[in-house]
């Protein structure tokens, strides 16, 4: 069979590279300043000083929103406009349910492909969440928790279980946010931390998950008070949160 070959100066097609579109800037946004505190719990999204401070125009944020409506990050109430979602001790436990249905799979994942490679980023986050735990700041430590949990997803190596991870922690962001104490986390690291690890280690997916599972009964009785004697720490009373910024778009080139 003859070869088939590119003739001298026949330009080669080439694939134009995705840019981010308006909305998805927008969305990136309003899912960071949603789990950053800057858009509190229940807080209106208003389209006009939204837009403005955004500095973006009112179709674009709309599509967005509607968005982040269907993520379940945003809700739409007929008469009341759109406002940032609550999560109250009542839905704690199906945040955590679909946690572990997305979590424990990857854990699964993990154990089956044997692949040391991700242990020792997992060891250095989990360091590093041992390490902040240590101090006083409950956003430091709650962040440093919740990136533990999306890079141990992120090493099952699938995009759309990362994906609904990202979702899931700023829902687990928004529960912390919405309990009538204010935000909190646990001080001390929970042992099934090391648990976990040491299962993955092993290559047992089982023991992975059910540690993993223990987990996140421990953080269910927490974050619905059934678990009073687990010490916390608290964002302090009166503290700022973040500021919404405009967003900075990049010059085409």
């Amino acid at each position: 069979m003859a070869a088939h070959t590119r003739r001298a100066g026949t330009p080669v097609s080439m694939v134009r590279v995705a840019r981010p579109s308006t909305v998805d800037l927008i969305v990136a946004e309003l899912r960071k300043a949603i789990f950053t505190g800057a858009l509190p719990v229940g807080s209106p999204i208003g389209e006009v000083e939204m837009s403005s401070q955004l500095g973006v125009s009112r179709s674009p944020l709309r599509e967005s929103t509607q968005r982040l409506v269907q993520e379940g990050l945003l809700t739409a109430s007929p008469g009341r406009g759109m406002r940032v979602s609550v999560i109250g001790p009542d839905q704690v436990a199906d945040v955590y349910d679909a946690r572990l249905a997305i979590e424990g799979h990857a854990v699964r994942l993990i154990a089956a492909a044997a692949d040391s490679s991700v242990l020792g980023p997992l060891e250095r986050s989990f360091a590093d969440l041992v390490a902040v735990s240590e101090g006083t700041d409950a956003r430091t430590i709650g962040d440093a928790d919740l990136d533990f949990h999306q890079l141990l997803v992120d090493s099952a190596g699938s995009s759309r279980l990362s994906r609904y991870m990202a979702t899931l922690a700023i829902e687990t962001r928004i529960a912390s946010f919405s309990d009538d104490h204010g935000y909190t986390v646990r001080r001390s690291v929970s042992v099934t931390y090391r648990e976990l690890l040491d299962a993955l280690a092993a290559g047992d997916g089982d023991a992975a998950f059910r540690a993993l599972e223990r987990q996140f009964d421990e953080a269910i009785a927490r974050l619905t008070g059934k678990a009073d004697a687990v010490e916390t720490v608290e964002t302090p009373a009166g503290e700022e949160p973040p500021q919404l910024e405009p967003i900075e778009f990049a010059e085409a080139r």
